[in-house]
């Protein structure tokens, strides 16, 4: 099997990095900033005067998460074109698990639509007093919370053997593979230190737990940008 040209190995790297930077920025948008912008502390009138308040935001998050995950569908279909060679049972491994985490997380989404119902302006909710709604409003998050979760770990798995292919291809830094296998274990741990592990999130280094994971898929979008790959050597 002969190699790839490298031009177009780094147009293809570089396309991945595009498609990382893209998900990456909505979800953190989608994700951190606006969920960040409307919290209420757990205080459940405050949450909702914020999203009351904040309406046009709170919709764009949905939007750009919506966007990430119908988008990350595409990242392992692309990594397993770049560096499937290097091993097909763990390209095809990668590419189950990141798909796994799709359904689950775009599922996630309905609590948040939920809460625009219980929001908004129909006959049935006028039987609902204040309190009432508020009490709806926190309940969605809280199982909107916890769909997460469950998408977490497979957010977690597929970066496991994913790195490894990195490793092992010599297609892009190895330290870059170390790290997407480490970041892998970081989301599962946070997992299971939340199921666990009973005040989790008030730990001081709950925090940093996942931090792995961020360096790992930041690093790896920027190398493929600037850098793009190595074509795939004979096997």
């Amino acid at each position: 099997m002969t190699t790839d040209s490298p031009s177009a190995t780094r147009r293809l790297a570089r396309g991945i990095g595009t498609a990382y930077l893209v998900n990456i920025v909505a979800g953190v948008f989608g994700l951190m900033y606006v969920p960040g912008q409307l919290s209420g502390h757990g205080d459940p009138a405050a949450t909702v005067q914020h999203i009351l308040a904040h309406g046009t935001l709170f919709r764009a998050g949905i939007a750009a998460t919506l966007l990430c995950y119908v988008e990350f569908a595409l990242l392992p279909l692309l990594f397993h074109r770049l560096l499937g060679r290097a091993n097909r049972d763990a390209a095809a491994l990668m590419v189950v698990l990141a798909l796994l985490s799709v359904p689950l997380s775009i599922a996630s989404l309905q609590y948040r639509l939920d809460i625009l119902s219980w929001l908004g302006d129909a006959p049935w909710l006028h039987a609902l007093d204040a309190g009432q709604r508020q009490a709806q409003v926190m309940l969605q998050l809280a199982s909107y919370n916890h769909a997460l979760l469950l998408a977490q770990v497979f957010w977690g798995l597929w970066l496991i053997p994913l790195g490894w292919l990195v490793i092992r291809s010599r297609q892009m830094p190895r330290l870059l593979g170390a790290l997407l296998m480490l970041g892998g274990a970081s989301y599962v741990v946070d997992v299971l230190g939340q199921l666990l592990v009973g005040g989790y999130d008030e730990l001081p280094l709950a925090a940093y737990v996942t931090l792995p994971a961020a360096l790992a898929e930041i690093g790896t979008c920027l190398w493929l940008l600037v850098r793009g790959a190595r074509p795939a050597p004979h096997h």
